[in-house]
């Protein structure tokens, strides 16, 4: 969605789906655009010192593509909805496809695959039960929006008699291999629901902030022991993929929400963008932390900035001080994709004029040379 940036903003959820994000998509996302926003996005990433990322969108095909060159680690979602998409008729159909990505990529070095029902408010009884037998037969994790907006729990309520959490539960949906995104409306019952079952929450600050979505108590489901990793959402509700911004916005709201200034220390917040994550995506065996046997992905920041001088703390400088312009190297599986700031593997005037023409196609306005 790096190509949407900037797209529709200022609305809540629902209208900023229903009138704006899905209508665009209708008309113009095509896997060639799909791919090119990946591109965009991976540029993005690298240059602001992520190494791994997790993508549910449509035409995962296109971008499984782009992957494939190496150059980033990636978890791949499937979009999983009831209703037609450009990628499948249906849930069934969205099902048969994510079985036949999973034969492509069940050996893949850099890229894991996983199911990626939009949320329950998308997806009917029926289909998450033939989700959660899906999931049994491949082992695969899923990654959901979840308990977004008080609108979307009310909402359920209303349907099913019970909030959305519930009949995840009840559907056999929920475990370590569940990525809850957003968790922003979390009762007794759902905390009780998430620190019994392991479910991973992936908390996306900024992007529920801007939407006036809510917020996630991170502090709160912390204390009970459930694991929280830190997103961005997508670059259309963001508005940006830098995780550096991402991480001092999850520090402050910590402590706002809780109303507790020791609530997620500098080194707890570190933690959540690097070794919850990798749990988080089932991926705490390989990556997240520096130890032997580990796959090198890394990063090197410059601290000698004014902005972050003097260095009394390094957590403390990365997690208050620093900005994603500090990051001056970064390595994916031991190869160098960022050195001194510059990008190794992606052509910058392509992709600046890549992005130039879908700007130009999505305003109707006709390139050069071409009939108006």
């Amino acid at each position: 969605m790096s190509l949407m940036r900037g797209y529709a903003d200022d609305l809540p959820l629902m209208i900023w789906l229903n009138e704006h994000i899905w209508p665009a998509e209708a008309k113009h996302v095509s896997p060639a655009f799909v791919a090119d926003g990946t591109r965009l996005a991976m540029a993005e990433m690298l240059r602001s010192g992520t190494t791994t990322f997790a993508d549910m969108y449509l035409a995962p095909e296109a971008v499984g593509d782009v992957l494939e060159q190496g150059i980033m680690r990636a978890q791949l979602c499937t979009p999983l909805i009831d209703f037609p998409t450009p990628w499948a008729a249906n849930f069934s159909d969205g099902l048969e496809l994510t079985q036949a990505l999973y034969e492509r990529y069940r050996h893949h070095p850099t890229i894991t695959l996983a199911f990626g029902p939009h949320a329950p408010y998308t997806v009917s009884d029926d289909s998450l039960t033939r989700l959660s037998e899906a999931q049994k037969r491949l082992g695969l994790s899923i990654q959901m929006h979840v308990h977004e907006t008080a609108d979307e729990v009310e909402q359920s309520l209303e349907q099913y008699g019970k909030r959305p959490l519930r009949r995840l539960l009840e559907s056999g949906l929920l475990g370590p291999h569940f990525q809850a995104v957003h968790m922003t409306q979390i009762d007794d019952d759902d905390l009780a629901i998430l620190q019994d079952s392991g479910t991973q929450v992936i908390h996306c600050p900024q992007s529920n902030l801007k939407l006036a979505s809510g917020f996630c108590p991170v502090a709160r489901l912390q204390e009970a022991g459930v694991n929280v990793a830190l997103g961005t959402d997508g670059a259309a509700s963001n508005n940006d993929l830098d995780m550096f911004d991402e991480l001092k916005s999850a520090a402050l709201l910590a402590k706002g929400v809780s109303g507790n200034a020791a609530a997620l220390p500098a080194m707890a917040a570190l933690a959540m963008a690097t070794r919850n994550g990798a749990r988080a995506l089932g991926l705490g065996e390989r990556i997240g932390q520096l130890s032997q046997g580990f796959a090198a992905d890394l990063i090197a920041v410059n601290l000698q900035a004014i902005n972050t001088l003097p260095v009394h703390n390094p957590a403390s400088a990365i997690v208050y001080a620093m900005n994603s312009r500090q990051v001056s190297h970064v390595w994916v599986d031991g190869k160098c994709r960022v050195n001194e700031g510059e990008l190794m593997d992606i052509d910058l005037n392509q992709l600046i004029s890549m992005v130039t023409e879908h700007q130009r196609a999505m305003a109707g306005i006709s390139q050069p040379g071409e009939a108006s």
